[in-house]
Parts: C-alpha cells; structure tokens; sequence
C-alpha cells in the first residue's frame, strides 16, 4: 500500500463535535487500528475518497472525490445523493469508527454491489475467493435490533475473513421495520437469499450458510425454516448471539422495547406473527443449525440461547451449541476466541 492509499481525510464542518479532542482521539485510535493515517481536516488532501461529517453547516460536495462516506452523528434520512458510498447515521461520535472501518474495507477488500430489489436498501456485497471454485457461500444477516441506523457495514469484518478462507460471502442490506414495516424485512431477507441464483461468481448453493448476528439471528434462523423445500436451502444456519425468542425479548424489553418496535405491537397484540418470526416457535426448523453465545454478553440473550439450544435439541432437529468468551460482538470479531471456535465448526460440516 502507498502513502495515498493509506490515508483518510475527515472534513467536518465548524462545531459539529462537542469537543473536538475527544473527536480527534477516537479517529486516531481508528486509523492506527487499522494501519492508516490521516484526521478531521478543513480540506482534504490526501485521496480522492473522503468522510464528511456535515452536520447543518456545510453541504456535502461529492464534485471533487470519487467516493464520499457520509457521517450523521445524529439520526437523520438516508442520504441517496449520487457519489454517497455509504451513510453512516445515529451512531453518535462512534460513527466516525465505523466510517474509517468502512473506507479501509473498500479499498483494500472490495466486493461487488449486487441489487436484489428496486430499493437502494435491497442490496448485498458478494466476495469471491481467489481460485478455482465452487466455493462454499456464507450469507450474513447483520443486527442492530432491527433499526436502520445499523447496516451491512457491522459485517464488514467477518466477510473478509471468511472470504480468505475460501467461502464466498453474500453479506445482505434488507429494509429495516422502523422505517419500512416488518413484512418489508422479512420479505427482503427471503427475496436476498434467492437472489444467490442468479448471483455472479462460481457459486455452490448445496453450501449454502446463513450466519445472522443479534436480531440478524433471528432473521437466519426465520428464512432458513421457511426456505425448507426452496431452490436455495442452506445446508446449515448460525444463530450467532440471535434474539431467538420474540415473545421473551418483548417482555424483558430488550433493547429499550426494540421487539415491539420492529413488529409494531406487542405479543399480546400481535401473537400470530410473533409465533411466525420467532425462531423457537418454529421448532423444528428442519434445517441444521449452530447456536453461538458469548458468556460477557447481555444475560437475557445469553439465556435465551442456552434456553432455545435446549428447546431445539429435544427435538428431531441436528443442532449444536458454541459459548466462549466474550461480549455481544465478539461472535463476529475474527480476533475472538470463540469466532475462531465457530469458523472451524462450520469449516469442518462444508
């Protein structure tokens, strides 16, 4: 990698940071975690990709730079604007993490943008290994509680990794319930997982793995039973941390009530579609799976993983169970003992 290639500019407009050290210290610690340089500039210099934290006092000009990352501290509509790689928005001043995580993965481990749909949102990023196929596909669902200030980018990581191990990923943006409506979600899902017919690349859909993190958990461990018969049926599904019961994580209010909020009511509101989304009412899938847990995670989802392993395992479905160390994201932290765990199980059944 060159000097040009290794660096970031981060122009952001007058006062858009609280306190502009505290900015500064997170963007340092973020490039050198990844090997670049670069910082929060008046200008940019250094490439012609850049990140643009605009708040309301500058607009976002994309004229000058091949690829602009957007940065909303706070919530706000998706930027569409041509030239906008990608919006990172409502994650406060850890967006900026995100926003250099992202430049590093598309420069130096590209894959290529595939529509599923008409929506810009109906997308995935399909990597292909080096040599000769067919490879094996990994299709990742990403969580964030099912609100759309999260997105593919939470994945970034895994698909790289698991692409230099020779799987081809297949890493899924899907129309998030806040703003699109929970049958807009699940049919997204459904539709990007057929979408692996059509897909580019020397492909084998008799290897076909979802792994579903957080509320993506769920999300796997729905399609995969109502895929069941289909001409895409994966040969396993990884729940990794999954909110797997619906009906538990509404009444503990996980994630300040994100259940009810994805859905649109309540269990006792909404109990049919409850029962048809939650993955431990749909006991048995008829698909083989792998439950993963990290122990430091929040203890409702590590108990609602140890309690659908044991609800699943009592029945004709072939299901297994991973804990390691760890928190909430270390089940898709390559650096992670227990990823490291699961990617040599799956490796080991493909």
């Amino acid at each position: 990698m060159n000097d040009v290639s290794k660096h970031i500019d981060i122009i952001a407009a007058p006062g858009v940071f609280a306190d502009l050290a505290t900015a500064r210290e997170l963007v340092a610690r973020a490039l050198d975690a990844r090997g670049l340089s670069g910082g929060i500039v008046d200008t940019a210099t250094g490439s012609d990709e850049v990140i643009v934290v605009p708040g309301d006092r500058i607009p976002v000009d994309t004229s000058s730079y091949s690829s602009v990352v957007r940065v909303d501290l706070g919530q706000c509509a998706p930027d569409r604007s041509p030239g906008i790689r990608t919006h990172i928005r409502g994650r406060g001043l850890d967006g900026l993490r995100f926003a250099i995580d992202s430049v590093y993965f598309h420069r130096f481990h590209p894959g290529t943008i595939v529509s599923y749909g008409d929506h810009p949102e109906q997308r995935a990023e399909l990597r292909v290994p080096v040599g000769d196929g067919p490879f094996p596909v990994a299709v990742l669902i990403h969580g964030g509680y099912w609100r759309s200030r999260w997105e593919f980018d939470l994945m970034d990581a895994m698909a790289v990794d698991l692409t230099e191990r020779g799987i081809a990923t297949w890493n899924i943006e899907y129309r998030r319930p806040d703003e699109h409506g929970w049958d807009a979600t699940t049919g997204d899902v459904a539709s990007a997982l057929a979408a692996l017919e059509t897909a580019p690349g020397d492909l084998d859909l008799s290897r076909v793995v979802l792994f579903g993190h957080s509320a993506g958990g769920q999300l796997a461990l729905r399609v995969a039973a109502d895929s069941v018969g289909k001409p895409v049926t994966p040969a396993l599904a990884v729940s990794l941390a999954g909110v797997l019961d619906l009906r538990v994580g509404d009444e503990r209010w996980l994630g300040e009530g994100a259940v009810s909020n994805a859905i649109g009511a309540r269990f006792a509101g909404a109990q049919e579609t409850y029962e048809a989304s939650s993955p431990i009412s749909r006991l048995p899938l008829g698909v083989p799976h792998l439950v993963v847990s990290a122990v430091s995670d929040d203890p409702n989802l590590l108990e609602i993983s140890r309690a659908y392993y044991a609800a699943a395992s009592a029945g004709p479905d072939s299901v297994d169970y991973i804990e390691g160390p760890g928190g909430h994201f270390a089940v898709i932290d390559p650096a992670a003992d227990v990823y490291r765990d699961l990617v040599d199980e799956v490796s080991a059944r493909i």
